[in-house]
C-alpha cells in the first residue's frame, strides 16, 4: 500500500516537472525530404517530454496535425482515411515516424553525393 502511494506521488511529481519544461514543437512538415529528420526528432522529443501518458492514437493524430501542405497534405489525407477504415499499418507514433521516413525519406550522404554527380 505504501509502495503504491509512493509510486503515485513520484509519478505526479514527474508530471509536474515535465509540465514546467519548455519543449519546442515541430515545424509544419510539408513533405520536403531535407526536413524529415528534424521533424521526426523534434516531434519525438516533444512526445517523450509532454505526451507519454497519451494513447498511441492521440500521439499519431498530434503528429499528423503538423503534416500540412505540399505533397504531404494528400499523403496525410490518405493515411487518415486508412486509419478511419482500420486499414493502416500505423498503430504507434514510432510506426508513423518510420512511414514518414520511408515515404518522404532522406537519402544517405552517399546517395546525395551520387545524385549531385
Amino acid at each position: 500500500m505504501i509502495a503504491t502511494l509512493q509510486q503515485q506521488v513520484n509519478t505526479m511529481l514527474l508530471q509536474q516537472q515535465r509540465s514546467r519544461v519548455e519543449v519546442t514543437r515541430p515545424q509544419v512538415f510539408s513533405g520536403r525530404m531535407e526536413d524529415v529528420s528534424v521533424f521526426i526528432n523534434t516531434a519525438r522529443i516533444y512526445i517523450r517530454m509532454k505526451m507519454t501518458e497519451e494513447a498511441a492514437i492521440i500521439q499519431v493524430a498530434w503528429v499528423l496535425s503538423y503534416v500540412q501542405g505540399g505533397v504531404a497534405e494528400a499523403w496525410k489525407d490518405n493515411l487518415m482515411d486508412e486509419l478511419a477504415k482500420g486499414e493502416s499499418e500505423v498503430e504507434s507514433v514510432e510506426q508513423l515516424f518510420t512511414k514518414i521516413r520511408n515515404d518522404f525519406g532522406e537519402t544517405s550522404e552517399e546517395e546525395r553525393k551520387i545524385e549531385q554527380l
